[in-house]
């Protein structure tokens, strides 16, 4: 007899993350409707199920099903970068754009606890939150007076334009040890190598945020992150002895042409691609598929990859063929952009130590608001006094650096990552910091994959020497 379709929700407020992983794992082999495997189970149960089948056997894919929504609260934006560096969870935090930080909003890492290096450390982030506080009352006065409200928007709307304008100059100043607060929906699987890399971190805050995480965890899935302990592989990699003779520095510089280098991209990634498409929709195999787009001509492969540009919604992504072709990117950006750009997760990103080696960033209202002097004294404040706490803790002194200073960071992404990128980061109401190294990145690929520009086309009259005229006094300061 056919049954009735069912689409329903199991109520997380009646069943545990745990016991709905179970729920839906025993389908697999029991014919019964969800609720009805949910009705027959607890928390014993599930806990014996994921301790026989998860942990035991090693299906891990079941803990995919229990998804927690962690808060964590007043942990430094350092800390984040490896909170945030899990590629399936989802993220919010606290906007440097849109919220202006209170004087003492800093974390004191306990790595300088001793008497003589805590006074330094603080001193020099009071000095960095009274300049940004100071700095951000200026620019906003003087935004009050210069801006002109737009036809149809009203006083509120006008404030909070210039609060937002004035946020986006200021937190040049506001350094990595500045807290704030993040949403974190991940699943068990995710989580449980979260937490490994947490416990296995440097830094001693992001250690105590893995525990107490964990220890957080372990009331709704304990079974399934109970064995998360500290790995000595990821702690090994922080201080290889086989690594350290390449990795010592042999007279490097940075110099401004660096900034953005496409240093890989495929050859024949629109082939690919064009190939993949037809593989999709024929009975070919992939080699036959490549054969056919080898043999065409240009003017024959533009009006095929016109079809597949031209037909998508304001909202649509291309199709995931789209992903056969791919591009490695050298970047050099202001930490402020990074930290925007990490939150980009389905491309492969491996950023370098944050250091002030590589100079810092300087947005022209900071100049034009007569600012300059006040800014480069802090930078200089902050560089003299990572030098010193990096004497006694290399990972720890990066709390003392504010967003100015520039990182560099190494991207790997394939074609459809890349239109994601540039439409989200391109985009009026991006920053500028990001909105430069995402243009160029544009200017780039179209020049690799002519075929699809018309995807890698920013929707903006802008190019990125226009950001940087328009926006920044210097790029590469030091």
């Amino acid at each position: 007899m056919p049954q009735n379709r069912r689409i329903y929700l199991l109520d997380p407020k009646k069943l545990s993350p745990e016991t709905i992983a179970v729920t839906f794992a025993k389908t697999s082999r029991s014919p019964l409707a969800f609720d009805a495997i949910a009705d027959e189970l607890s928390d014993a149960r599930s806990a014996d199920f994921h301790e026989k089948w998860v942990v035991g056997y090693g299906h891990s894919s079941v803990a995919e099903h229990a998804v927690l929504h962690i808060a964590v609260e007043n942990v430094s934006r350092l800390a984040i970068e490896c909170l945030e560096s899990n590629r399936l969870a989802s993220y919010t935090e606290k906007s440097s754009r849109y919220q202006v930080w209170d004087a003492d909003h800093f974390y004191i890492p306990e790595e300088f606890l001793g008497e003589q290096l805590h006074g330094l450390f603080s001193q020099t982030c009071n000095a960095l939150f009274s300049a940004y506080q100071h700095a951000f009352n200026t620019v906003s006065e003087s935004l009050t007076k210069q801006l002109k409200r737009k036809s149809d928007e009203s006083e509120r709307g006008f404030q909070t334009r210039v609060r937002s304008t004035s946020a986006d100059v200021c937190r040049y100043f506001l350094p990595a040890s500045s807290l704030a607060n993040v949403g974190i929906s991940i699943n068990a699987r995710a989580l449980e190598h979260a937490i490994i890399k947490m416990l296995s971190h440097p830094l001693q805050e992001v250690q105590a945020i893995g525990e107490e995480i964990k220890r957080n965890a372990l009331d709704h899935v304990p079974t399934l992150v109970k064995y998360a302990n500290p790995s000595p592989y990821l702690i090994s990699l922080t201080d290889n002895p086989a690594l350290a003779r390449f990795t010592k520095p042999e007279g490097d510089h940075f110099e401004k042409e660096e900034w953005c280098s496409c240093i890989g991209c495929d050859r024949d990634g629109q082939e690919r691609i064009l190939a993949a498409l037809i593989y999709r929709f024929s009975h070919s195999s992939m080699a036959a598929a490549l054969d056919k787009v080898n043999r065409l001509d240009d003017e024959d492969k533009g009006p095929l990859a016109k079809q597949f540009t031209s037909i998508r919604g304001t909202h649509e992504q291309p199709p995931r063929e789209f992903e056969y072709g791919s591009a490695t990117f050298d970047l050099v950006l202001d930490q402020g952009a990074y930290f925007e750009l990490k939150r980009h997760r389905m491309m492969a990103q491996t950023a370098q130590a944050f250091t002030p080696y590589l100079g810092f960033a300087m947005p022209k209202l900071i100049e034009t608001n007569g600012l300059s002097d006040l800014f480069r004294r802090m930078m200089d404040k902050a560089f003299a006094t990572f030098e010193i706490l990096a004497k006694e803790n290399p990972a720890a002194a990066a709390y003392v650096l504010p967003n100015a200073y520039n990182r560099r960071v190494m991207l790997d992404m394939n074609l459809r990552s890349a239109i994601h990128l540039i439409k989200l980061r391109c985009a009026e109401n991006a920053h500028f910091a990001i909105r430069r190294p995402t243009l160029r990145m544009a200017e780039i690929l179209q020049q690799h994959f002519p075929l699809f520009s018309e995807l890698l086309s920013p929707c903006t009259d802008e190019t990125w020497q226009t950001v940087e005229q328009e926006f920044f006094t210097e790029t590469d300061a030091r």
